[in-house]
């Protein structure tokens, strides 16, 4: 009896397919949960950096004592000062809705529903533009080229992100590679199907490699049976 093909078992999400929490802070890097009409200001007190993200983190020591942890922005240094809230300064690495951001305005870390602490524009290096304001709601454009439409009261922070060109870097040994993907859950190296036994891959067996069978298959397939 053959074995069921990785990519099922993988979708499964077993534990040894999952991101591990080693070297991780056990914390989201979202925003404090700060009311709209609230105004607070923040201290950066460290830089640091959480395995299996590229771009930093800044944490972040607030009036009342409470710490949070945000995506870090390109010049950002520790004992600068942020402001969260409407009447924030139009400066880098403050956090204000996006109704009160001018047009041609860099942001990151936007919020896609509001109060969510920010879920797109999070890779290392990436920004997008304020666009417009109208009656439907603030377009934003993202770093894809796309544009869309967000919530004026979703919030946003000013600048771009640090850590960019992370990605640019070459690994050198594969077994750099390896704990980079192995940071991140996924599978490093790939071996490919011909090469496997034949109890492993649809693909595998013979006395040569080949797929031995038609390779084209319906778009609508589920992994596994492509």
């Amino acid at each position: 009896m053959g074995k069921r093909p990785l990519v099922r078992r993988r979708g499964r999400g077993g534990f040894q397919f999952r991101s591990t929490s080693t070297g991780k802070l056990g914390s989201k890097a979202n925003y404090p949960r700060f009311s709209l009409a609230e105004q607070h200001e923040g201290e950066i007190i460290d830089l640091v950096h959480e395995r299996g993200r590229e771009a930093p983190l800044a944490k972040i020591r607030f009036e009342d004592g409470s710490v949070s942890y945000v995506p870090a922005i390109l010049g950002a240094k520790v004992g600068q000062t942020l402001q969260f809230g409407l009447k924030s300064e139009i400066q880098q690495g403050n956090v204000i809705s996006v109704q009160n951001i001018p047009d041609g305005t860099i942001v990151c870390n936007i919020e896609k529903h509001f109060g969510d602490g920010g879920a797109i524009v999070k890779s290392a290096g990436t920004n997008a533009t304020v666009f417009s304001h109208g009656d439907e709601g603030v377009t934003v454009k993202l770093p894809s080229g796309k544009f869309t439409t967000l919530n004026p009261k979703n919030r946003a922070m000013i600048g771009t992100l640090a850590g960019g060109g992370a990605s640019e870097r070459h690994f050198m040994s594969a077994g750099n590679k390896w704990r980079s993907f192995k940071a991140k859950g996924k599978k490093y190296p790939i071996v490919r199907g011909v090469a496997q036994a034949a109890y492993v891959h649809p693909h595998g067996g013979g006395r040569h490699q080949h797929v031995g069978q038609s390779s084209t298959v319906s778009r609508d397939a589920p992994p596994g049976a492509k």
